[in-house]
């Protein structure tokens, strides 16, 4: 199995709107609620992809309660092997606006973890280890873990014979990147905060350097750039697809990891991230890809080598 953790897990709430406008009122047309956090929205689409996945991390209060039911609700494919703790899980507010497409999000903090909530998890995570066949690490950390969170994770991983990705950012990806994960997943944004350099490729081969094995980097629309010991290669769609972006880079791990833990080159696991991050801006709530979309433009990413690598 694959193992996922999202130690700040969400309840995911979507409205859409006829058409947001700042300063007035809006009548909601539609409500979608889902289990959410990037681990749970990887989950989701790895077992879509027919890979048996378990999902760990933290789950409290009345929101927390909601998130294990609508998950529960989810069927066969992904376990729940979520800690509970005292405070309440947060939510995230996506307002879709139906005539651009465009999303506004708002997210609320996490709640705080406690020091033998900590250790509940991390006797947990040990235990999840013992199965799994990889490991991914997603999104922000809730007050009261420590920073270095990722670099443990990645290290008690390792020790397991297990690989690791890592897609973070800030401060918790500079510190995981020096634990050696197998992938680090950032976006252009994250990549640049990291090494200082908005030159995606320079910026890839510096983050290799901090002691990423391979780095695979979302570039939005122009789709993804791999660096890695066996070559760089840029992957890109066909075309600019129209939609809501949230969850499009969560569909990308999944492809990823996909990849990795069937043994698929290089080339390979970009061609299906990209696809599946596309095939997520067509889908309505993350979590979820348009599989018409997905079986379209899987044999059409344009692939290239980038021998400046």
């Amino acid at each position: 199995m694959i193992l996922t953790v999202t130690l700040n897990t969400a309840l995911d709430i979507t409205y859409q709107v006829p058409r947001l406008r700042a300063h007035t009122s809006h009548r909601v047309t539609e409500v979608t609620e889902r289990p959410g956090g990037k681990g749970l929205n990887v989950a989701r689409v790895l077992a879509a992809l027919g890979h048996p996945t378990v999902v760990t991390g933290f789950a409290g209060g009345v929101t927390g309660a909601v998130l294990r039911e609508r998950l529960a609700e989810l069927g066969g494919g992904v376990t729940d092997a979520l800690v509970p703790i005292a405070g309440a899980t947060r939510r995230t507010v996506g307002v879709v606006d139906s005539t651009s497409g465009d999303t506004t999000q708002l997210n609320e903090p996490g709640p705080l973890v406690t020091t033998p909530e900590w250790s509940a998890f991390l006797g947990a995570y040990a235990e999840l280890l013992r199965e799994a066949s990889a490991v991914a690490l997603c999104g922000s950390l809730p007050p009261g873990v420590p920073v270095g969170t990722y670099a443990q994770l990645i290290r008690e991983a390792h020790a397991a014979g297990v690989p690791t990705l890592l897609d973070t950012s800030g401060e918790p990806l500079r510190r995981g990147i020096a634990a050696r994960p197998d992938i680090v997943k950032p976006n252009a944004d994250e990549l640049a905060g990291l090494t200082g350099s908005t030159e995606p490729l320079r910026a890839a081969r510096d983050a290799r350097r901090r002691g990423a094995r391979a780095v695979a980097a979302s570039l939005g629309a122009k789709g993804m750039l791999a660096v890695t010991a066996e070559g760089a290669w840029r992957a890109a769609p066909p075309r600019r697809l129209a939609g809501n972006p949230t969850g499009a880079g969560d569909a990308a791990v999944a492809g990823l990891l996909s990849g990795l833990v069937e043994g698929a080159p290089w080339p390979d696991r970009l061609a299906r991230a990209v696809a599946l991050s596309a095939a997520a801006v067509r889908a309505p709530v993350a979590g979820e890809f348009d599989r018409g979309t997905y079986d379209e433009l899987r044999g059409r990413i344009e692939i290239t080598e980038d021998p400046a690598a």
